[in-house]
């Protein structure tokens, strides 16, 4: 029908409207790792709300140009009903690939906004608290924010279920006015209607109804997929630490993912109990008693798929915990292949894979074989059915009429999906309890504490942070708290250094500040916005600019100063496109000293009121690090209150105070000249810095006598270091633009090509004979070519040996009749898992051969190619 064309191209859309609460932009920006996904939502079938509830932020012209593309989509019913709202964005489509802008918006009711809020909402106040929520509860929510959609989908289900019951039960009518037997007139014109009428009611229902369950189980995904992410930005450390950001990943890309598959479920056991009953009402009409015997037949043929079903979930998942097994030591292999093919070890490492892949299949050919039984199962079961059925029939003497037996076989056609789909029903439905147990244990995790630190509107107070008798611990349950007895006063625009040994608790303190480190006891009071810089830097795969702005609207002379003050400004000018060079994954193709720069230079845009480093200069050289302290620190910090934390004893005269720290305590607190008579603390850690600069001085003496004899041996008219330096770029840079004119090219990190056009001849060619060169291909055409035969032959011979109606004589016996019904039907199932066996064997070994020669040439590949090319820091 020309709805289900309509239907087939329906797409799913991807897009975001961030939630205010929470800091969606930054985490769907292109972060490949941690929490970082992006929420799926269905087009709605209203296409008034394409257009509606735009939100405020998008882009202005990006919403006129949506708008331009869904103007003449807003029709009435009709185009509701045959999906012809989405012919422009189709039309689009097949001139050109779709892009951003082309893609209509979503009204607020689908958007991820508005779904995530009004969930969230429902479940608070269901539940008094995300904490307090049990299984139970949470399923009771999620079906009160979708019942209407529910409601919906079910009602297209109930309509076609019965639609797809009026042929069978007009055949034998049909048949009737054929053989002349009329009972009104007209009553071929009105047969014909009630076939073409149900058959466009049976195609409408169907694809409305599946896209219901489509546009429902998105809207779920995207509901789970926001509550566990805003769940995982507010977990103490302690829940941190009993659920990784892998666990959180599978959240939210498999159970979130596996509860919206449950849509389509969640209406086959009603179906499946309506389709029997009207399928035994219909041949109890046409047959009588022998309708037991069909009931029986299938009870037993759905009861065989249990234990199979059973199986496959065995199967499938020991497969997925070798599969685990080996995509772990895949990952290690190819994030390290720097090291191993620098020691020639790849090949070993692939023996390895090769070793678990081994494994995995052994599970694999045992759920494979299960497979083959359950297809065997499926495509037998009407022919099953049908021969108890007809069996039965003969026996108790009911007798056969062509027409009767046209209807039982359609109708026999009709439970083969009741029967196959139980055993998935049941086992979805399991699935997705454990999904949603999981989920609410997850939810149930002890959070950050929200009364840790009390935040003060800017200007309430001269104090920026006020820290009175504070304890703090990273295990609440020990004796031994990480902070103790820690006052502290920090006024507005003061500069605080924080200096002591490995393990004392200067990094802790910082936690402590910005609500990460568990409370005790004590008061913690903060006033005005923080920036953190850690000492591990954080990138985001983009642009460097992005890295930097991270957010914010840009700002050209603010942003150069930042640039100038962080020491970037040579470094992106030496990147191919400056700072709209990609960064990769990780910041893998910058140096560490570069990313830590550019998370400085981050934490400097935002302009807050407080400034938390935590030892960010300890990742790049002397010169740059004092560069970085005197631009930044004291040049554009200087009406900031900074707290940082340092090992460089020369920054500390500069600051205006000074906490030295030892077992978690502050023992001294001053001016530098006041703390360095007064204490032992300090004492200590600046003979140990003067000490160290002692002992490299007098290296450093040592090297110039052997330098300069060696380079005036080869060049007296060496260039200096800074020269060199500006040598090697220039020479950089000329290399690039001459091998590099195309700038998508030119990328460092370039994106993914995509190949247009049909897929060649070739392509499929080379997939047929990758198994045994395509031996068994034919062999699997043979077997469906006399499958479907045989089939086609049970049914035409039952027809065809039964008379018309009950008042004409059988030219075949019934002994006969049953006799080769009973070989065609054989013959049938013999092919069938001929044909399911062979597929599934060419299947297996063609999954092997790709799997083996596909690994064997990216561990063969060269080095550039695994890893993109990294920009050494000068």
């Amino acid at each position: 029908m020309f709805c289900c064309s309509y239907y087939s191209l329906t797409t799913v859309l991807v897009m975001h409207h961030p939630v205010p609460s929470l800091p969606l932009p930054l985490f769907t920006r292109g972060v490949s790792v941690s929490l970082h996904q992006v929420l799926f939502i269905m087009l709605p079938v209203d296409p008034s709300k394409w257009c509606s509830s735009a939100s405020k932020n998008s882009d202005p012209i990006k919403t006129r140009e949506n708008e331009n593309l869904t103007r003449n989509s807003n029709d009435g019913f009709f185009s509701i009903l045959s999906f012809s709202w989405i012919s422009p964005l189709i039309k689009v489509g097949n001139e050109r690939t779709l892009n951003h802008e082309d893609i209509p918006l979503l009204g607020s009711g689908d958007s991820d906004n508005g779904i995530f809020q009004t969930f969230r909402s429902k479940l608070e106040s269901e539940c008094g608290s995300v904490r307090n929520v049990t299984t139970l509860k949470l399923a009771k929510v999620l079906v009160l924010s979708t019942w209407q959609w529910i409601l919906l989908s079910g009602l297209f289900a109930f309509l076609y279920t019965c639609a797809s019951y009026v042929g069978p039960f007009l055949i034998d009518i049909l048949v009737q006015y054929l053989n002349g037997e009329y009972m009104f007139r007209n009553e071929g014109y009105i047969l014909g209607a009630a076939f073409v009428a149900a058959k466009l009611l049976e195609s409408l229902s169907d694809r409305h109804c599946m896209f219901r369950f489509q546009q429902v189980g998105v809207q779920i995904q995207a509901k789970f997929v926001a509550m566990i992410y805003a769940k995982g930005l507010t977990l103490s450390c302690q829940s941190k630490e009993v659920h990784s950001t892998g666990e959180i990943i599978n959240l939210m890309t498999v159970d979130a993912a596996r509860i919206g598959e449950f849509c389509w479920y969640m209406h086959r056991p009603w179906m499946c109990v309506l389709q029997v009953a009207l399928a035994l009402l219909i041949l109890y009409r046409s047959i009588g008693v022998a309708s037991i015997a069909a009931l029986a037949a299938t009870v037993i043929v759905m009861l065989l798929n249990l234990p199979v079903g059973s199986w496959q979930e065995k199967f499938q998942g020991k497969v997925m915990e070798f599969k685990d097994k080996r995509m772990k030591a895949t990952s290690e292999t190819l994030k390290n292949m720097g090291i191993l093919k620098l020691q020639a070890w790849e090949m070993k490492f692939l023996s390895k894979i090769i070793q678990l892949r081994r494994t995995e299949e052994i599970w694999l050919k045992k759920f494979l074989a299960g497979t083959a039984i359950n297809r065997f199962l499926y495509h037998n079961a009407p022919t099953l059915i049908a021969l108890v059925t007809f069996g039965t029939c003969v026996l108790i003497g009911i007798p056969l009429e062509s027409g009767k037996v046209l209807s039982a076989l359609a109708t026999f056609r009709i439970l083969q999906m009741p029967i196959y789909s139980l055993p998935d029903t049941v086992s979805m439905i399991a699935q997705s309890r454990i999904s949603l147990e999981r989920i609410a244990s997850f939810l149930r995790l002890e959070e950050l504490q929200t009364d840790a630190v009390e935040k003060l509107p800017w200007g309430s107070s001269d104090k920026a942070v006020e820290l009175v008798d504070g304890n703090f611990s990273w295990d609440l349950a020990s004796s031994n708290p990480t902070l103790k007895n820690i006052n502290l006063t920090v006024f507005h625009g003061t500069r605080v250094a924080v200096c002591c040994t490995v393990g004392s608790g200067k990094s802790s303190l910082l936690s402590c500040i910005i609500g990460e480190l568990p409370k005790i006891s004590g008061t913690l009071k903060i006033c005005g916005t923080k920036a953190y810089v850690s000492q591990s830097p954080w990138i985001q795969s983009g642009k460097s600019e992005d890295n930097i702005l991270f957010g914010k609207e840009m700002d050209r002379e603010k942003y150069e100063k930042v640039l100038q003050a962080c020491s970037l400004t040579k470094d992106l000018e030496v990147l191919p496109f400056g700072d709209q060079t990609i960064v990769g994954e990780k910041g893998i193709n910058l140096s560490v000293g570069q990313k830590q720069r550019v998370q400085i230079a981050r934490a400097l845009y935002q302009d807050a009121d407080i400034y938390l480093f935590d030892d960010p200069f300890s990742a790049v050289d002397a010169h740059t690090g004092s560069h970085l302290f005197k631009e930044c620190l004291l040049d554009l910090l200087k009406s900031k209150t900074v707290i940082n934390i340092t090992h460089q004893v020369e920054f500390l005269p500069d600051a205006d105070l000074i906490l030295v720290m030892r077992e978690g305590r502050i023992t001294q607190s001053g001016k530098f000249n006041d703390i360095l008579r007064s204490g032992t603390d300090f004492m200590e850690l600046v003979d140990a810095h003067r000490a160290a600069l002692s002992s490299s001085i007098k290296s450093l003496e040592r090297r110039p006598t052997f330098k300069q004899t060696s380079t005036t041996k080869e060049n007296k008219n060496s260039s200096t270091d800074f020269e060199y330096e500006q040598n090697e770029e220039k020479i950089y840079d000329e290399n690039y633009n001459k091998d590099d004119t195309n700038e998508s090219k030119g990328q460092l990190v370039q994106e993914e090509e995509w190949e247009k056009g049909r897929v060649g001849f070739n392509v499929y060619w080379k997939y047929i004979t990758t198994a045994y060169g395509g031996a068994l291909v034919p062999f699997i055409l043979l077997a469906q070519t006399l499958t479907v035969g045989f089939q086609i032959a049970s049914n035409y011979w039952m027809t065809v040996a039964t008379p018309i109606s009950t008042t004409a004589e059988p030219d075949i016996g019934s002994f006969t009749l049953m006799v080769i019904n009973v070989a065609l039907a054989i013959g049938s199932s013999i092919f069938t898992l001929a044909r399911v066996s062979i597929a599934v064997i060419a299947g297996y070994k063609t999954a092997t051969v790709l799997f083996r020669k596909m690994h064997l040439c990216v561990f063969r590949a060269p080095i550039s190619f695994l890893m993109p090319p990294q920009v050494v820091e000068s």
